[in-house]
């Protein structure tokens, strides 16, 4: 149960799901200290260092974590990884004195750290995977239905919503790749003692066996090591975590940040999910804030402060290591994949339940489309012998009497100033001109190429059902 009479994390209750919450436990990863510890005297029992009558001991106890006991003897001792080592070891009468041998603390905490970090990406990329496959299916569904583009926050030229979510799609694809090549290069520590130079285990098991005892390790842990490490793994590799982790959220905060604007009352083409009975605002009872898109860039903003952060740590760490990276790495990492987990899933709950409005569609594509589809009056013109120059300035004040217009809540009219004009007229056939503000047809390839980015993403997925151990 959560004590809200004292301070409690938003990352510890309010946001991030119950199983990357369970990954960035105080009680999982003391679970795979100790999980560490029996790999650690399993290998070294291969050279005769422990009995298999210690390992079965340690093994039995190995899921017996104990954090009131934990906690207690660290009161005492100031140290959270020692004391773990003295409540493992007070469950093993015959095998305590065993524990931990040859190591320093880092080779168990950073090898955790590798596995917690492995663990977390692929949470991130499964819900992400769920993610990409609901945007395909947005993507194909309004691939065809034509919406006004804007540049610079300013009606532009026709695309279609399909095409606008291809964009989001290809991003959070990149994304998507580049977090699953980053997780096949995650490495752990390895054994390699308090400055890297594996000196305790070559005196253990032999200088001429090092590289059979690290084999062995990375065998039972499941991952592989860096060949080079200080008393850490290079900080470079959380850099690098927390870079990728805070390009999603760039993408993201893309997404969402296109949606909040798509959903002002102005424009009004879209609507996140609205509960029956959610309240939008205290003071204004009518208001249907865009909290879901809004919760989604607060946090990416948070995520993107992060990787500096990291960078510090790589870059400070003096020598063989300082300290001054470890109060920071037990909120850095654990958040920037909170916060990760949080936004896709409340990504994916925008996508699933997103409204498209298309009258409100057609109301921007009227007061609009016909100042983009000028250019095609302009181009059909200038193919039929018309003298350019003339040509635009007759558009330019066509144009500007209709902005007016706009401007003023009324009516485009500036297809029928067109159509009814003499000069024109004496160039293009009225069914020429109609066709020239058909808004359909001015989408170019955006339909195809929103489809083909639609089957990539659908090709991609197809291909992720492999054990990513």
């Amino acid at each position: 149960m959560n004590d809200y009479s004292s301070y409690l994390s938003p990352f510890s209750w309010r946001y991030g799901s119950p199983a990357m919450r369970r990954i960035w436990s105080e009680e999982h990863k003391r679970r795979l200290w100790r999980q560490i510890w029996v790999s650690l005297a399993r290998v070294e029992s291969r050279f005769g260092l422990v009995s298999q009558a210690q390992v079965n001991e340690l093994e039995q106890h190995e899921d017996d974590v104990d954090m009131e006991r934990s906690l207690e003897i660290e009161k005492e001792i100031h140290h959270d990884l020692m004391a773990e080592v003295q409540a493992f070891a007070g469950q093993c009468p015959c095998a305590g004195g065993v524990i931990h041998l040859g190591a320093t603390s880092m080779d168990i905490e950073d090898n955790a750290d590798a596995l917690r970090i492995r663990e977390s990406l692929d949470l991130v990329l499964e819900s992400l995977e769920a993610l990409l496959a609901s945007l395909a299916d947005r993507i194909e569904q309004y691939a065809e239905l034509p919406v006004m583009a804007f540049t610079h926050i300013q009606p532009a030229e026709p695309t279609t919503f399909g095409y606008r979510c291809a964009v989001w799609g290809q991003d959070l694809l990149i994304c998507y790749r580049d977090l699953s090549s980053l997780r096949t290069e995650i490495r752990g520590k390895g054994f390699k003692g308090a400055v890297g130079s594996s000196a305790s285990y070559a005196d253990l098991v032999g200088k001429e066996n090092l590289e059979v005892f690290e084999s062995g390790m990375e065998e039972e842990l499941g991952i592989g090591f860096f060949p080079i490490a200080t008393q850490t793994y290079t900080r470079l590799q959380d850099y690098r975590v927390l870079s990728r982790l805070s390009g999603l959220g760039a993408a993201l905060h893309k997404m969402a940040f296109d949606l909040r604007l798509l959903q002002s009352p102005p424009i009004g083409e879209v609507q996140e999910p609205f509960t029956l009975k959610q309240v939008g605002s205290s003071a204004m009872p009518f208001k249907r804030n865009p909290i879901n898109s809004e919760k989604i860039d607060s946090l990416a903003r948070q995520l993107a402060g992060l990787p500096d952060v990291a960078w510090s740590n790589a870059s400070l760490s003096l020598l063989e290591r300082t300290l001054d990276d470890s109060a920071n790495r037990r909120s850095i990492l654990p958040e920037g994949f909170l916060i990760c987990d949080e936004m896709i899933a409340t990504a994916q709950k925008i996508v699933d339940g997103l409204v498209v409005d298309q009258n409100a569609i057609q109301r921007t594509i009227a007061d609009y489309a016909p100042f983009a589809c000028t250019e095609r009056v302009l181009m059909a013109m200038g193919k039929a012998g018309a003298n350019r120059q003339d040509t635009h300035e007759r558009l330019r004040e066509h144009s500007l009497a209709s902005w007016e217009e706009v401007r003023n809540g009324k009516v485009n009219t500036l297809a029928e100033r067109i159509r009814n004009d003499p000069f024109f007229l004496s160039w293009l056939d009225p069914g020429e001109m109609d066709g020239l503000f058909r808004i359909e047809e001015y989408v170019g390839s955006a339909p195809e190429r929103a489809k083909a980015m639609a089957a990539s993403i659908r090709h991609e997925l197809a291909d992720i059902h492999i054990p990513r151990g």
